[in-house]
């Protein structure tokens, strides 16, 4: 055939990366990752710095000698995730097979694939957080007349700790949000402002200079269960939220604290003649995964959960 299906794979690959940055509301977090090491395999290596405080100075021995290390600690990617989806050939020819296969990956990704990773991401956060003593112990139900309070308190239990330097990212179920949006303190203390995230540029609400990043609530769940696509009860793949699990209200981050790493994602191409399964069009997906926050980072973490 004419049609070069690893140019194809290679331009799809090019669109779904733009779609997964500009469609998750977790995609600024894979920005953290610059300075992650591959290790091989399953595993990446995320820096670590230490070094010694301030010492008195001495004007006669000088300056007191200090330390500084740059560690790496070794993280497993523990996501690994994908599908295969064949398009017969009596339906799709070789003329509207890329419009064709594009729309379905497409579709694919905005609808299963980007909900997932983000539920994924911030059940994790929340997981680590609370392991960490970061999320509130009495669960709270938002209202228009408490959750402005409730928010600046979370927002200062951070401040706190490690000072009101740093720009934090509030990311806020669309339940809770409605509330803050209603909220009478609220109007005059909310602006908007440019929100980038990759090449891609939005407009959010902000909260002295803390974007607001509202999410889907099916997505703000403190556990899930991921599907395997195969057992029974399973095989349709992506993910429920677990039994017993508690709605996030929100989260707070320093935006630099959360690492988010998608090391591979890959889509191949089988053409009909090269198939041997069935006269069709054959498509592979797959999505490879993980977030981390280091415990040096921890303290720019605050999760906030309802009942």
């Amino acid at each position: 055939m004419s049609i070069n299906t690893l140019q194809y794979a290679t331009l799809f690959q090019a669109s779904l990366d733009e779609q997964m940055v500009a469609l998750a509301t977790s995609g600024w977090m894979e920005e953290n990752a610059a300075q992650v090491k591959y290790a091989g395999g399953n595993e990446v290596k995320i820096p670590k710095i230490a070094m010694d405080g301030l010492g008195d100075y001495d004007r006669d021995r000088g300056y007191v000698q200090g330390s500084v290390s740059l560690t790496y600690g070794t993280y497993a990617l523990t996501q690994d995730r994908g599908r295969t989806f064949q398009l017969d050939a009596m339906d799709v020819d070789e003329s509207n097979f890329a419009a064709t296969a594009a729309n379905v990956m497409g579709e694919f990704q905005r609808t299963l694939v980007v909900p997932e990773i983000d539920a994924y991401r911030y059940s994790k956060i929340y997981a680590m957080a609370n392991a960490k003593g970061k999320v509130n112990t009495t669960a709270y139900t938002p209202a228009a007349a408490t959750i402005y309070d409730k928010l600046l308190d979370d927002i200062t239990a951070i401040e706190d700790i490690i000072g009101e330097n740093e720009q934090m990212v509030i990311t806020m179920s669309t339940h809770a949000a409605k509330q803050l949006d209603l909220a009478d303190k609220v109007e005059k203390n909310l602006e908007v402002a440019e929100f980038t995230q990759g090449n891609i540029s939005r407009k959010v609400k902000v909260l002295d200079n803390n974007p607001i990043i509202r999410v889907p609530s099916a997505r703000m769940k403190t556990a899930y269960v991921f599907h395997d696509g195969s057992t029974t009860g399973q095989t349709n793949g992506g993910f429920v939220p677990a039994t017993g699990a508690k709605p996030i209200n929100w989260i707070i981050t320093v935006r630099r604290s959360p690492i988010a790493v998608s090391k591979t994602e890959k889509v191949r191409i089988f053409e009909p003649n090269t198939n041997q399964k069935a006269d069709a069009w054959k498509l592979d997906y797959r999505k490879y995964h993980d977030l981390w926050i280091p415990d040096n980072k921890i303290d720019g973490v605050w999760v906030n959960i309802g009942v």
